[in-house]
């Protein structure tokens, strides 16, 4: 893919959101203190922290800023992980864990001072983020999660039956909890207006500027692009699900190390007055617990942003499909129209958790957003730019981790879609009151086994 061929979805975010700032290519030779590889939110994120310290920061970005997952997603503000609890995060990654559940349990409201530091206006509404259970038995899951984010120190509460229809207008869940702190956002105002922060503050940030490789040579990270080159002291890398779309050759084994997941969005027309009063009246963020992606949220010009894990890619079959559950999660919303359907990639991991590495002396990496990347990824490119400026890693929130790629990739990403049907079949399956061992629950876990099988035959 040449710069040339690179352009914004058509997506509701890119209808409604001003243009982002003239951006120059990267040619010649440069120097910086610090090279940040993409301009989405963490890249983003981390210049911005870097130039409020005074250290010059230049981010290279292979399209515009906002281009991958940062501007096509729904913009909800989720200040958890999608499957493991902190209790999981602690057993995995130890102390290191304990200081990431900290910085996950205060990611949302990170985000949101964020948007006000900066004045960004990017439609931000902290009214909070709901998960309701679709089935009884998953109850447990609600239970489990309030009490061991409550142990956390979150603020969450826990919702009976009556409770979720009363915020959420449908008699469609049994149940679930709330996180106040969660809200939604335009997360493509969001990568402009970071963006924006970051020029007004010094920084440099070169568009349309694929890098190709990056490599140590005499101290310093040397970047290349086609038309350039530039070098620092230290380097993030911050390309997440879409390290190897542009390039390939962009540090392979994290971009093997990561399933790209098509994530379907779409946008009704503006819902009326009376739908309002009744569809989620208090404008929070929700996605419950289908493995299919069930999630809806209002944008400013209250129109209802949903979609999903869906299918193919007829968009009338596919706005047929959600149209049909809508009207199933809530019959008063009557005949639904939409305006926009756009879609993008979702970096998943084997075990749902973040992916943080260190590249060789001052440089590190991150991948595996598990579609929890909104509000983490600001939080992570704040620890980030600590690392840059030499704090040690025994005071960042950030679980390290070898590169570990998936064995066949390529089929494994080939066969993804097809997992749908798994997760319809378990989303519809009742949980059994003793949980059985190796019910893999999502495509990650399936593919994991699949992995371990190829390595064994390979």
């Amino acid at each position: 893919m040449t710069p040339e061929t690179i352009r914004m979805p058509d997506s509701l975010w890119a209808a409604v959101t001003p243009p982002g700032p003239e951006l120059p290519r990267l040619e010649g030779t440069v120097q910086a203190d610090v090279v940040v590889i993409g301009a989405g939110f963490t890249g983003l994120s981390t210049a911005l922290h870097l130039r409020e310290a005074g250290v010059d920061v230049a981010v290279v970005e292979g399209a515009e800023p906002g281009f991958g997952g940062s501007g096509r997603n729904n913009g909800q503000v989720i200040p958890t992980l999608t499957r493991p609890d902190p209790e999981d995060i602690v057993a995995r990654h130890g102390a290191s864990g304990e200081r990431f559940v900290a910085l996950l349990r205060d990611c949302a409201s990170t985000l949101f001072d964020v948007a006000r530091r900066y004045q960004i206006q990017a439609e931000q509404e902290q009214a909070g983020w709901v998960q309701p259970v679709h089935s009884p038995g998953r109850i447990r899951i609600a239970e489990r999660r309030v009490r061991q984010w409550s142990k956390a120190g979150a603020p969450v509460e826990f919702l009976s039956r009556e409770q979720v229809r009363d915020m959420l207008g449908s008699d469609a869940w049994y149940g679930g909890f709330w996180n106040r702190t969660g809200g939604h956002i335009n997360p493509l105002a969001l990568s402009r207006g970071m963006a924006r922060a970051v020029l007004d503050r010094g920084g440099r940030i070169f568009a349309r500027s694929p890098v190709s490789r990056f490599e140590r040579s005499n101290n310093r990270w040397i970047v290349t692009t086609p038309q350039g080159e530039i070098g620092g002291r230290a380097l993030i890398l911050a390309t997440n699900a879409y390290t190897g779309e542009l390039e390939r050759s962009l540090a392979p084994d994290i971009a093997r190390e990561v399933m790209p997941v098509r994530s379907w969005q779409m946008a009704t027309e503006p819902l009326s007055d009376a739908a309002r009063r009744t569809i989620i009246p208090g404008r929070q963020a929700m996605s419950d617990t289908h493995g299919e992606l069930y999630f809806a949220r209002y944008d400013a010009r209250n129109r209802l942003v949903t979609g999903g894990a869906l299918m193919g890619t007829d968009t009338e079959k596919l706005k047929a499909a959600v149209g049909a559950r809508l009207r199933h999660l809530w019959p008063q919303i009557g005949d639904v129209k939409f305006d926009y359907v756009w879609n993008g990639y979702v970096g998943m991991t084997s075990d749902f958790l973040p992916r943080i590495h260190r590249l060789g002396p001052d440089a590190w990496a991150w991948a595996g957003c598990n579609g929890r990347a909104v509000a983490l990824s600001i939080s992570i490119g704040q620890e980030l730019a600590k690392a840059a400026q030499g704090t040690a890693e025994q005071d960042l929130a950030l679980p390290f981790t070898e590169p570990a790629p998936w064995v066949a990739h390529g089929l494994l990403r080939r066969l993804a879609p097809l997992m749908l049907m798994v997760y319809r079949r378990r989303d519809a399956a009742e949980l059994p009151e003793t949980p059985r061992p190796s019910q893999p629950e999502h495509f990650v876990a399936w593919a994991s086994n699949l992995r371990n099988r190829l390595t064994r035959l390979l």
